[in-house]
């Protein structure tokens, strides 16, 4: 069959194939132009994690905004006549912000201490710095002493200030998604009528034309922002730090590392290409497939609309790995049937190429997007796309490598054979020698790295935090790690409370059981009115909640009831407010007080108590997954559960989940794939002990990754962990080719040692060669300013040299070992 269409189609019409192919891969093209970006918090989080819609309820129930941290650190004083000026001017600029809802700074908080007031005259006049006659010094004790603003506000040493700004709630993101999700639940329960799949199209349709103008929108307001600062850095040092902000820089990083290290890198494997060949053609050739690989790969993207994300954004590379391997074997093979038969015909040389490498790299290929299936039973869509993802671009890679590479060497004349220099090729030859010579350092050397892989993988943790994932000398690092050691943290983490509706929790103290009786009907008419929810009890386990939380030390700023209990208690001669006094306060405060103090932490209707905290990220003893089972834990023993229940909430456990859903999934699945490949080279091989052989070759160099990752400190997280998948798919396309031509090399004389030299110096000068290539090539991708992608490039290398020693080193050294094949009487070459 694939005699027939290479013979009466590809090789006969060379030049019609080829312009087929390249018209129609450009054609469709322009479909990358469609391609997009999407580095949104989103895109970390569990498609079916209840803590997700948990979460967003309570960013509902207490209309917790998004917002932006802008550290401001003066060239003078804090509290300066200029530095005052800068702050006002800068946040009343930031207000006029169209995605800018308030700005909260030290210019604008109200003073409860400086002087200290009784709590009427409090509650009838707000004092801020900019009232008359204020005391600079007392305000700047306040400052620092004030639960409210210590730690968070401005920094212990009084040289930093932040300036909060809350942006613009969007409820209209929220009520499409919701609508989107009760679709989606829906179809999970039972079919769609046509209307609701109608429905279901339309509204992610409507969703994602919203969500897009939404991201132009807020990337409008980061470069705003950033525009607005700049214009005050000869009197001040401003860094800016939030969500919004991290997922802007993201797509900044990714974009930049697409267009300057992907250009580098083409660049680096045409010079790399040129010296190992010597030859114009096999630097045009594999180049042009790659393009057109890359080409069709984006475009089939665009067109059905799927989005790059952090996770993904190293496809590209993947998709050029996979390809660069698939035409070296085959540019090596047709040197080698050239020395072989130079006076054979042009046509059947390219013919006896395709055909000699058909079977064992389509096998290859197979077993790779085998080991990319992994990806696909996570729960994060990014991940799951990027399985896809892989398994598509290197089908395509195939087809396009099997079609145009021929059709490209018909139309080209026929030249010498390639002279091989022992400067360029001399690894595969002497690894030859190493396993002809050796007697045991080899299974030494085995044991010794699996020994290492053991220790190094022991070491592993699932972790990362986005602080890390820049360099200590970007901007972004920088200002990150201000706000987050100096101003109370980053990534916002919410305790929940949820009192108990069964009783009530306490009864108002009486002194006789006259005086209980004489009150108990009034009580029970009021009881459920809001200011008497406030009961003394309550007030305990909020102090005791807060205090818990407070000590922690991978928690920063933390704020809750308790912040404003402290504060009542200095206010009030430092005597404790009951829960009278707080029925009184509750009654007698305005609304609009009563909204910015009491609603982003109590909910009475639901009964529910919030503790906003923040996590500080650089702390080098931070491991959440330990940290949040803690929390839970020892609040569980602090609070009777018959009285209230607590729930963890926001980004920290939301990428918490993800990170601890992809490890368990990955390591589940890395077993079950390699059950996959082991039938695939039982079917391949039909060999029992050939299959356990290539497995065993397959298994160190993953081994080996995550020992470095180990041993180096790289933790297991969006990024790293796709790197086994990386490994078994590289490993198995290099242990397939070689045990494919070590068969066809032994059938010639049925001789273990003669046909292992031959080997390693035919198709293994392809495996040097290839990894030769992407080594020297991705090592541009260390000088990223996005640490995943520093740590993709140099794991690659790690993964393409390890995979390289064991097929060379350890493949054939097994082969002579245990001697898998079976004599045969006859043969022909192939």
């Amino acid at each position: 069959m694939l005699y027939k269409i290479y013979q009466n189609l590809i090789l006969k019409y060379p030049l019609s194939i080829l312009l087929a192919v390249i018209s129609s891969i450009l054609i469709f093209g322009v479909n990358a132009m469609k391609l997009e970006i999407d580095a949104s918090s989103e895109t970390l989080l569990l498609k079916d994690d209840k803590d997700l819609a948990f979460s967003r309820t309570v960013a509902k129930r207490f209309h917790s905004n998004d917002i932006l941290v802008l550290a401001y650190k003066p060239k003078d004083d804090l509290l300066s006549e200029k530095s005052l000026d800068i702050l006002t001017r800068i946040s009343s600029d930031l207000e006029k912000l169209p995605g800018v809802e308030s700005i909260d700074s030290i210019i604008n908080v109200p003073l409860f201490f400086s002087p200290i007031r009784d709590m009427g005259e409090l509650i009838n006049e707000t004092r801020t710095l900019k009232s008359p006659d204020i005391n600079l010094s007392l305000a700047k004790q306040e400052f620092l002493t004030s639960p409210l603003y210590k730690n968070s506000l401005v920094n212990k040493d009084f040289t930093i200030s932040s300036i909060i700004i809350h942006l613009h709630q969007d409820p209209e993101y929220y009520r499409l998604l919701e609508k989107r999700n009760q679709l989606l639940d829906r179809q999970k329960i039972s079919a769609l009528t046509k209307e609701e799949k109608q429905a279901l199209d339309d509204v992610n349709r409507v969703f994602k034309e919203y969500r897009d103008a939404q991201r132009i929108l807020e990337n409008k307001n980061i470069k705003e922002i950033r525009s607005l600062i700049s214009k005050y850095q000869d009197d001040a040092v401003f860094f800016l730090g939030g969500v919004q902000m991290i997922s802007n820089d993201i797509v900044t990083f990714v974009k930049n590392d697409l267009l300057t290290y992907g250009s580098i890198l083409i660049l680096l494997i045409i010079l790399v290409l040129g010296i190992v060949f010597k030859k114009p053609r096999w630097v045009m050739i594999p180049i042009l497939i790659c393009t057109l690989s890359v080409i069709a790969i984006t475009s089939s993207l665009g067109y059905f609309g799927w989005e790059i994300t952090v996770i993904s954004s190293n496809f590209i590379a993947l998709q050029l790995i996979i390809t660069i391997s698939i035409v070296l074997h085959l540019i090596v093979r047709r040197e080698e049937l050239l020395t072989y038969y130079p006076h054979a015909s042009y046509k059947r040389l390219i013919l006896l190429t395709m055909l000699s490498k058909a079977t064992p790299t389509f096998f290859a290929i197979i077993t790779t997007i085998a080991g990319f299936t992994s990806l696909l039973f996570s729960h994060i869509h990014p991940v799951i796309n990027l399985g896809w993802m892989m398994s598509a671009g290197i089908a395509m890679s195939f087809l396009i490598s099997f079609i145009v590479f021929p059709a490209l060497l018909m139309l080209l004349t026929k030249t010498p054979p390639l002279k091989k220099k022992k400067s360029i090729a001399f690894i595969p030859s002497l690894t030859a020698k190493i396993v002809l010579h050796d007697k045991k350092a080899i299974l030494i050397i085995t044991f010794l790295s699996v020994i290492f892989s053991i220790t190094g993988a022991s070491r592993l943790v699932v972790e990362n935090s986005f602080i890390d994932y820049f360099k200590k000398d970007t901007e972004i690092y920088k200002g990150m790690k201000t706000i987050d050691q100096e101003l109370g943290g980053t990534t916002p983490l919410d305790v929940i409370l949820t009192f108990s509706d069964k009783k009530p929790l306490s009864v108002p103290v009486a002194e006789t059981e006259e005086d209980e009786d004489s009150f108990e009907d009034e009580f029970n008419t009021i009881e459920d009115e809001e200011q008497y929810w406030f009961t003394d009890e309550k007030i305990t386990i909020i102090k005791r909640v807060h205090d818990y939380l407070t000590q922690l030390k991978q928690i920063g700023d933390v704020q809750s009831f308790a912040t404003l209990l402290e504060t009542g208690k200095r206010l009030n001669g430092d005597k404790s407010l009951d829960s009278i006094d707080l029925a009184l306060l509750y009654k007698e405060l305005p609304k609009k007080y009563r909204d910015i103090i009491l609603l982003p932490y109590v909910n009475i209707e639901h009964n529910q108590l919030r503790f906003t905290t923040r996590i500080i990220d650089s702390n080098d003893t931070l491991r959440r997954d330990a940290l949040l089972k803690k929390i839970k834990n020892d609040l569980m023993h602090i609070i009777d559960p018959n009285i209230a229940t607590v729930q963890l909430s926001n980004l920290m456990v939301l990428y918490n989940n993800m990170l601890q859903s992809l490890f368990d999934s990955q390591i589940k699945m890395l077993g079950l794939v390699l059950l996959i490949v082991f039938f695939m080279f039982l079917v391949l091989f039909r060999s029992l002990k050939l299959t356990f052989i290539a497995l065993i070759v397959n298994i160190v160099p993953i081994g080996m990754v995550f020992g470095f990752m180990g041993w180096l400190d790289i933790p297991l997280d969006i990024m790293t962990i796709t790197i086994a998948a990386i490994a078994m798919g590289i490993g198995i396309d290099d242990t397939i080719h070689y045990i494919h031509r070590f068969q066809v090399e032994f059938a010639k004389d049925n001789r273990y040692y003669f046909s292992m030299h031959r080997t390693n110096n035919s198709i293994g000068n392809a495996m040097y060669f290839t990894t030769l290539v992407i080594v020297i090539g991705f090592s541009i991708l260390t000088l990223s300013n996005l640490i995943p992608t520093i740590y993709f490039g140099l794991l690659t290398m790690v993964v393409m040299i390890a995979a390289l020693i064991s097929d060379l080193v350890l493949l054939p050294k097994l082969l002579l070992l245990f001697k898998p094949f079976k004599k045969k009487t006859s043969s022909s070459p192939s």
